[in-house]
């Protein structure tokens, strides 16, 4: 997997993804993640990649020119890939497209817009799609493209010890993920629930997955109306599955109410 990043700010994307996790996998050669300058590839002294906009309006909108210039430096000298802008109108980027962009593609170029946005005919030039982090809007395109990129990259074999990292994560089923406890057995008086250090592994699977029903209920209502129950193939887990609604049911009068 390999991913280009067109940015203005190449150091923070740096700091965040040559360290730790994805910093070790490219040292492996795992996977590649480069960003982009995006003021190298202007034309003028003053390295400029913002003008006024057409029609009038605050702020500065990026240059098709700058961003075009570097895209094709990207493509000519790596080859084509999926480009896409990050971007608050684009689809809301989930688990589900983190895994679709892994499967379908080997080369992603994230493009971080600025200011007031990117100039509508690069966009309608060279970019494949456009992406969202969700329903808020912030400096610069930066973070999401982290996100993308840690998000993505975490799937690629090797990058993890073992695929269990991620596909018992929340979200990777449409569910969210159980709680998770470590030692010491007791802390601040609150003990770690028994079944964990009975070393049943059975037992401790069949925790995990109700409890993991039972979050889902309480968290996110939303995802857990959308989960699809006929996959749950075998009595054992259809046992579990309803164990956690009726325990649910009956702890849900004095669970603490989410918002407010």
């Amino acid at each position: 997997m390999r991913i280009d990043i067109l940015t203005l700010f190449p150091e923070a994307v740096d700091a965040m993804l040559n360290v730790s996790i994805l910093g070790r996998a490219q040292e492996r050669g795992f996977i590649a993640i480069k960003s982009h300058q995006i003021r190298e590839y202007t034309t003028n002294k003053q390295m400029q990649v913002d003008d006024y906009p057409y029609g009038g309006g605050r702020g500065a909108v990026m240059q098709a020119d700058p961003l075009y210039r570097c895209w094709a430096y990207v493509t000519e000298t790596f080859g084509p890939g999926r480009t896409i802008y990050l971007s608050p109108c684009g689809r809301v980027f989930t688990q589900t497209v983190a895994r679709e962009l892994k499967e379908r593609y080997d080369h992603l170029i994230l493009v971080c817009g600025h200011y007031e946005g990117v100039d509508q005919r690069f966009l309608d030039e060279c970019v494949d799609e456009e992406l969202s982090m969700g329903d808020f809007v912030l400096t610069g395109g930066e973070i999401p493209a982290m996100a993308v990129c840690d998000a993505v990259c975490r799937m690629v074999p090797g990058v993890l010890p073992d695929e269990e990292c991620f596909t018992e994560e929340s979200h990777w089923d449409g569910l969210l993920e159980h709680p998770q406890y470590s030692r010491p057995a007791v802390w601040h008086d609150r003990e770690v629930p028994p079944i964990l250090v009975s070393g049943d592994h059975a037992k401790v699977a069949a925790w995990r997955k109700k409890e993991s029903y039972k979050r889902t209920m309480a968290r996110r209502p939303d995802l857990f109306a959308a989960f699809d129950e006929t996959q749950l193939t075998t009595k054992a887990d259809r046992k579990i599955f309803q164990q956690a609604k009726d325990e649910f049911a009956a702890e849900a009068p004095f669970l603490p109410q989410q918002g407010g």
